[in-house]
């Protein structure tokens, strides 16, 4: 089945070695010709009349942040006080229509109005991109030419079957679309009429928005009957090893193993599997998550985002703050983690060649650093393990 593409995985799509040979006009007149041959009108591709690539979509698409966001930070941006109380009056507001969608395909509002809140903050902060535009610069740039010229044409389709005008169809400098940030081809897959006018407006229709955020959610395997996740306190012989989304085991093993909820009390045991996550490493919290986490990572495969996504759904709903916020926590930079790995590598720690980004294999690295030296190995990059590895 196909599934959301989410940014990261775009931006690590395999680059073109090939320089673009024709010019934009060139390449814009065989494009038109594609669309026409696929069924797409004459009077939509004149959409396409006066488009030049965008010199600032190129900026974005080779920018890389200078440092890596700590947990403390992207929590402490994205979960506020305000964000809070917005959304608790928003799910007041909108509760009918709320009802109404969650019956159709059980997803349950406080999490719907999470990742709206995220996504485009309640629908604010959508991109103010001409969609064509974009997606035409990256297409006509051939580092990942073919996904986004598949963007570009389905995007066309999009206009010419109705949906939106194509001045109303703005967006991210990458393309994503509307009030939950939609790439065209996820549009066509899962976008939902949600008032019945005949069109799915994702950008000013929230019958739309929740309807098609609903659709794809629910159809990429979220469970309307559990929660995403809690906070638990981990025991002192905790194996770290079996930290990470890809180790499920069965609640009543993880409680076996003596985890327990923030108040003391063992693990409550349900028919279901979770993994343990530790976004700051052993010195910050410690989340068990289950499967609605996993299919949040569908929609953005950081783990820092499908926490957010749960934690701000569940202070929505009257939940206590995150009770073992790391204090003090440092970001390393680009330059600091490719130093890392650098260091890693010459003490015999494979971390692949040094690109600046934590990944698995610098994870695996510095676990089997950590267990070397006696160490939490819970796999962490942090400032006092570079200066560990700098003596």
């Amino acid at each position: 089945m196909f599934r959301f593409v989410p940014l990261i995985f775009i931006l690590l799509l395999p680059l073109s070695v090939h320089a673009q040979q024709q010019t934009f006009a060139e390449w814009l007149d065989e494009l038109r010709a594609e669309a026409l041959a696929l069924g797409i009108s004459v009077e939509t591709l004149t959409a396409l009349n006066g488009i030049a690539p965008l010199e600032r979509v190129l900026e974005l698409d080779g920018s890389q942040p200078e440092f890596v966001q700590t947990f403390t930070r992207y929590i402490e941006l994205r979960v506020t006080p305000n964000q809070i109380a917005r959304g608790q009056a928003l799910l007041r507001e909108h509760a009918e229509l709320l009802a109404d969608v969650q019956a159709r395909y059980g997803i349950q509002p406080h999490y719907l109005v999470a990742f709206w809140a995220i996504e485009s903050n309640f629908g604010s902060a959508t991109g103010g991109f001409s969609v064509l535009e974009a997606l035409a610069t990256l297409a006509y740039d051939p580092r990942r030419a073919e996904f986004f010229r598949e963007q570009l044409l389905t995007a066309l389709q999009i206009i010419d079957d109705g949906h939106i005008p194509p001045e109303r169809m703005t967006g991210s400098w990458a393309g994503a679309m509307g009030q939950l940030q939609f790439l065209p081809t996820v549009f066509r897959n899962y976008a939902v009429d949600g008032d019945g006018d005949d069109r799915a407006d994702i950008w000013n229709s929230l019958p739309d928005v929740f309807y098609s955020a609903a659709n794809f959610i629910s159809q990429s395997g979220w469970r309307g009957d559990e929660r995403w996740g809690r906070e638990v306190l981990l025991p002192e012989d905790f194996d770290y090893s079996l930290v990470g989304t890809r180790n499920l085991k069965p609640l009543a093993e993880w409680r076996e193993m003596g985890l327990r909820t923030i108040s003391g009390d063992p693990i409550p045991v349900a028919d279901m599997r979770a993994a343990v996550a530790l976004p700051a490493g052993a010195a910050g919290p410690a989340f068990l998550t289950y499967n609605n986490f996993r299919v949040t990572m569908l929609y953005n495969p950081s783990v820092f985002y499908a926490i957010t996504v749960g934690y701000l759904a569940d202070r929505f709903t009257g939940s206590p703050p995150i009770a073992h916020m790391p204090v003090n926590e440092t970001a390393l930079s680009r330059v600091q983690v490719e130093e890392l790995q650098v260091l890693l590598n010459s003490r015999g720690f494979d971390s692949g060649e040094p690109d600046g980004r934590v990944g698995s294999r610098t994870r695996a690295a510095i676990r089997a650093y950590q267990s070397e030296q006696g160490l939490i190995p819970d796999g962490h990059a942090s400032m006092d393990l570079l200066d560990r590895l700098r003596d």
